[in-house]
């Protein structure tokens, strides 16, 4: 660890402050960010880095933006694209980094584009809009598509949709850069899925649901080319004790995999989850307040010491010391301001690459 270096990419909405990405340098040490950069874009709701480990992309009011990352983590502007409609509100690649998903709440749309080899974003390849009426009149009247993650096989797109209840799984043509409805995961009613993450190993589906705040495990596997998804367990994000009107937020997968984060907005607390990486079934290690309101995003550092909270509606980054083995969380030092904060990746730089290409210069 001592040979690599963090940034981390914190992604916000623009009230006022036209930098909708900031960039900040982490101390690993003491678990604390120092603002390094930002970048001008407006309304950066979510963002996602290649797997690859090459390239940014980001929603903005007008589409999507990439970035090209470089050595020392500053983001170099490629290009922007159109999604030909309303602003989307998360967005991933596929796992050849070749197509990008992004998925619409306010339209319920899931929108496909192309990738180029040069990271940069090409034309529209599909548009699925979602239909039907669910089962909350003032606010799941209509599909709000909110999250869209690739099977780690890459060959299913599996689309939360927090409107209409349910996950719908679509098997991808990567020549065609389309897609065909292949399985519906249905949650139950009233319980808004969010967000999806896979374990390492892609055996295992993991589903938060804001509403009625749980995390719904599933084994995932294939037969004769049709996609399966079993429910293996159902687990709480909050405490037996918890306020009233609480919404489950982020889902995270710590570097290592051993554990998984989650958050609870009204609660203001965050989860961490022990992960068991042969059953794919959770342990909850922890839930406590974070210094903060509405939790909207929270994860470990890469060292699984500390934890950072990007709380939507303090306007504040706040920063707190674990211990996984006793099961606490404790207050590391002042919040930092950040207006509307939304999302947050970690990205490593290393220090003998950053050394070899200023050598190069």
């Amino acid at each position: 660890m001592s040979s690599d270096k963090y940034v981390a990419y914190v992604s916000t909405y623009t009230m006022g402050d036209k930098f909708g990405i900031k960039i900040y340098d982490v101390d690993m040490e003491k678990g604390r960010f120092t603002p390094k950069d930002s970048v001008e874009i407006t309304n950066s709701s979510y963002i996602t880095i290649s797997h690859n480990k090459k390239y940014l992309y980001s929603i903005t009011d007008f589409g999507v933006e990439a970035f090209k990352i470089l050595p020392d983590g500053e983001l170099e502007f490629l290009n922007e694209a159109s999604i030909n409609g309303m602003r989307g509100c998360y967005l991933s690649t596929d796992y050849n980094d070749k197509l990008l998903f992004v998925a619409g709440y306010h339209d319920g749309k899931v929108t496909v584009l192309r990738l180029n080899k040069d990271g940069s974003i090409a034309k529209i390849t599909d548009e699925i809009y979602h239909k039907g009426m669910g089962s909350i009149a003032e606010r799941n009247f209509r599909p709000h598509v909110n999250c869209s993650r690739m099977t780690r096989d890459n060959k299913y797109l599996c689309v939360a949709d927090i409107g209409m209840d349910h996950v719908k799984v679509y098997k991808v043509d990567h020549r065609k850069g389309t897609l065909k409805l292949a399985d519906v995961v249905r949650s139950e009613p009233e319980s808004a899925p969010r967000h999806i993450k896979f374990s390492n190993d892609g055996k295992y589906m993991y589903v938060v649901h804001e509403l009625k705040n749980y995390i719904d495990v599933y084994h995932y596997y294939e037969v004769k080319d049709n996609p399966y998804f079993d429910k293996i367990q159902t687990i709480s994000t909050l405490n037996d004790y918890h306020s009233g009107n609480s919404a489950a937020s982020a889902l995270n997968f710590s570097d290592d995999f051993h554990y998984v984060i989650s958050s609870n907005a009204g609660d203001n607390s965050v989860v961490i989850y022990e992960h068991d990486e042969e059953t794919g079934l959770l342990t909850k290690i922890l839930c406590l307040p974070v210094n903060g309101s509405y939790p909207k995003d929270a994860t470990l550092f890469p060292d699984n010491k500390h934890l950072v909270s990007l709380n939507h509606e303090s306007n504040t980054l706040s920063f707190l010391t674990v211990d996984l083995e006793k099961g606490t969380l404790v207050l590391n030092g002042p919040t930092i301001p950040c207006d509307k904060p939304n999302s947050v990746i970690f990205h490593k730089i290393s220090e003998k690459k950053r050394q070899s290409e200023k050598a190069g210069e």
